[in-house]
């Protein structure tokens, strides 16, 4: 069955930086985009990033882009996220999804999410 494992979140003040761990089994990683989104306290679900099966097409909402890059290693079945320049708005539990197909923006599956905490 599909498993997506999100690690790597925890407390860091503004203007640090996290890198975020999704690690894949059950399907064909590479045969798959992936996406992070986020859900913060009181807030609606809001998407992070996506990427396409390959790695070499990525996208980004505007209140992350310039600061957060989503990556893969498909040798690895797992994906990434590396966020700097955290602010305080950045804080939220942030869950990986799998795409339907090599690049669509419809998921079918998603992670238990990793939180993240930025705070002074």
């Amino acid at each position: 069955q599909v498993q997506l494992v999100e690690s790597g979140g925890g407390w860091v003040q503004p203007g640090g930086s996290l890198r975020l761990s999704c690690a894949a089994s059950g399907f064909t990683f590479s045969s798959n985009a992936m996406a992070w989104v986020r859900h913060a306290a009181g807030k609606g679900l809001e998407w992070v990033s996506h990427i396409n099966n390959g790695g070499d097409h990525t996208s980004y909402a505007g209140s992350v882009k310039g600061r957060f890059t989503i990556s893969r290693d498909n040798a690895k079945n797992t994906l990434y996220l590396q966020m700097n320049e955290l602010t305080l708005d950045d804080a939220a539990t942030y869950y990986c999804l799998k795409s339907i197909s090599v690049a669509s923006l419809l998921y079918d599956y998603w992670g238990q999410g990793t939180q993240v905490t930025v705070s002074s």
